[in-house]
């Protein structure tokens, strides 16, 4: 490490006080140059991404979360219409919220949101509540689980206000997802139990013609927001996904989407030395040797970004964890995420990542302001704010020191437009990274195999519980009746036992357990 590899490996954009900092990354010029064809490739295949070219292959759909920030870049009228009418439609319909143009049928004004969604359609508007929701004017409540006991607990917080007070935001694309329906129909019981039409307190966002946009129609919504098939739910914060609910925060949308809009300017360009997505996506490739050969530990020294390391990783491993590349060859490819926040991760896992194996990169976020306002000295010429900054700069010497990579990232502080200048960073590098590797980062296979897998099991527990009777019977002998794997029906079984549907005899082994009506 030198000052002179500092100012070599440091990419700045000074009009939004960003900046890059690689110079721990130790990346190789040999590697650089190698690269090039596909640096090269990386930006072609960007452009024809933006104006519109099939970009998931498997679903046959468009990539457009790019264009959310900046409509003129969609490839037709229509799709821009599609951008521009439901935001200024979303605004409209805060506003009315917040003013009282629209009530609960009870009367008085709607207090609080519930939003009900899982994976991006949480994960966004999760990340952007904690970075930036301080103030809001609606405190925002997640259903992001089919948890019973999670939603019971998040159902009693509500009611402290009143059920017929809070907006209820159901957010899936399809309207299939079971743990999204799942929730709201546990919403919509809540409702009923207490009086209230759920119905008239609720709000989709979903596709045009759904289930979701079905249901929403029949039980009589306040409104429906649409969510177009060429936004996938991990690039969706942008969209209405993010959008709508951080409008009935109250937040500034304009600002975070001008902010994105911003960094897309800057990382669009072909010089791949000045342009910080490429940059990264490069540094990504030479820590992994461009095969996920180590991950990337996220560490956000600010507490509003806590969860940011928790976006990424949906972002990041969704995206890239792949079993085959674009020509068919098995690849196993993906960059392991975790992470949590500075310095509390002091006190957590750095003695690892310092002393243990090193099987990771670091990425450090400094933001550089402190508070607003006045801050004591808790040492004579030292303030809290000075703690924190001395923790950053001392955890990176001493990970460098110990031949321990990483990345940090500055921004001035956590704003709207900071948010949706680093959502847009992160995004557009995953999409560079995978043109590196040659890989489809728009589609998921193996969520689908999970829900599909989750699909056999359910129906399996069905059969078990029709196979029960008052005479004791272990797994194996129910498993001989309904022509299924033992050990799967001993989990059945177990699973209605611990929800007072059998009872259990325990046994030597699992095997010699039995289970009664």
């Amino acid at each position: 490490m030198s000052w002179q590899s500092y100012n070599q490996s440091l990419v700045r954009y000074p009009q939004f006080g960003f900046s890059l900092d690689l110079s721990l990354m130790d990346i190789e010029p040999a590697q650089v140059a190698a690269l090039q064809p596909k640096i090269a490739k990386a930006f072609a295949d960007m452009e024809a991404l933006e104006a519109g070219k099939i970009a998931n292959p498997d679903e046959g759909r468009m990539v457009g979360h790019y264009w959310l920030r900046n409509a003129s870049l969609a490839p037709t009228d229509e799709i821009r219409r599609s951008i521009t009418e439901p935001l200024d439609d979303l605004k409209r319909f805060a506003e009315k919220i917040h003013t009282g143009a629209i009530t609960p049928p009870t009367g008085g004004s709607f207090k609080q949101v519930l939003l009900i969604g899982i994976g991006g359609s949480a994960l966004g508007p999760q990340l952007v509540t904690e970075a930036i929701g301080q103030k809001a004017r609606l405190p925002l409540y997640f259903f992001d689980n089919t948890d019973p006991a999670g939603m019971d607990t998040v159902l009693a917080e509500l009611s402290k206000v009143g059920l017929d007070r809070t907006l209820v935001l159901v957010i899936s694309k399809s309207g299939g997802t079971a743990e999204t329906r799942n929730g709201m129909l546990e919403t919509k019981a809540a409702y009923e139990a207490a009086g209230f039409d759920f119905g008239r307190h609720a709000v989709a966002v979903t596709g045009t013609g759904s289930k979701l946009d079905q249901f929403a129609t029949k039980h009589h919504f306040i409104t429906t927001f649409p969510m177009e098939d060429w936004v996938g739910g991990r690039t969706s914060v942008l969209s209405t996904v993010g959008l709508v609910p951080a409008a009935l925060q109250g937040l500034d949308i304009d600002a975070m989407l001008e902010g994105a809009a911003a960094m897309d300017v800057e990382t669009r360009k072909h010089d791949a030395a000045k342009n910080a997505a490429m940059q990264l996506a490069i540094a990504w490739f030479s820590a992994t040797n461009g095969k996920g050969e180590k991950d990337m530990v996220v560490l956000p020294y600010k507490d509003s970004l806590v969860l940011f390391s928790k976006y990424l990783q949906q972002l990041v491993m969704e995206s890239l964890g792949k079993h085959l590349d674009l020509d068919g060859n098995v690849v196993n490819q993906g960059i392991a995420v975790y992470g949590n926040k500075g310095s509390t991760d002091q006190h957590a896992y750095v003695q690892q990542l310092r002393d243990g194996v090193n099987n990771f990169f670091a990425t450090f976020i400094e933001v550089r302001k402190g508070r607003a306002g006045h801050s004591i000295e808790v040492d004579p010429g030292t303030t809290t704010a000075d703690y924190l900054q001395g923790f950053l700069r001392g955890t990176r010497k001493a990970l460098h020191e110990s031949g321990r990579k990483s990345i940090t990232i500055s921004i001035p502080e956590v704003t709207p437009f900071q948010l949706g200048l680093l959502i847009a960073l992160f995004e557009r590098t995953v999409s560079f990274y995978a043109t590196l590797v040659n890989i489809n980062a728009y589609h998921q296979p193996g969520v689908e195999a999970g829900k599909k897998a989750a699909g056999t099991f359910l129906e399996t527990l069905n059969k078990v519980r029709g196979h029960l009777t008052a005479s004791a019977k272990t797994a194996d002998a129910v498993a001989t009746e309904i022509d299924a794997d033992p050990e799967d029906v001993y989990h059945c079984l177990t699973h209605l036992s611990a929800n007072g549907e059998v009872q259990i005899s325990i046994g030597a082994t699992p095997a010699e357990d039995s289970f009664q009506l």
